[in-house]
């Protein structure tokens, strides 16, 4: 069973930074798309980003393109989500989710396959 463990959230200053890890138990990691998703209260979960299992190509939700960065290192097995120039309404549960052997723009949650237990980022302003 695949497992996935968030962590780097916490509380920041709007225009601060955060970087989230996603860490992944398997060494099978390199042959995942890697998402990322936030859930803020009383909203349905959202696609934040995705990166294709090589690396390669990466995807943003309009609302954090230009602010936020994927990326997976193989050799390490995480996969992690850069978020810079934070604003109070990037507040949510982000989670980190695996997908294996999809089709298409991966920007929809049931595209995945394994997901992490979550980690709380909240933005003050």
């Amino acid at each position: 069973q695949v497992q996935l463990v968030e962590s780097g959230g916490g509380l920041v200053q709007a225009g601060g930074s955060l970087r989230l890890s996603c860490a992944f138990s398997r060494r099978t990691f390199s042959t995942y798309d890697m998402g990322w998703f936030r859930q803020a209260p009383g909203k349905e979960r959202e696609f934040v980003s995705r990166i294709r299992w090589s690396g390669g190509t990466t995807y943003y939700a309009d609302s954090v393109k230009g602010r936020f960065t994927i990326s997976k290192d193989n050799a390490k097995n995480t996969a992690y989500l850069q978020m810079n120039s934070l604003k109070p309404e990037d507040t949510a549960v982000y989670y980190c989710a695996a997908a294996k052997e999809r089709f298409g723009p991966l920007t929809g949650s049931s595209q995945y396959d394994y997901w992490g237990q979550g980690t709380q980022v909240t933005v003050s302003s």
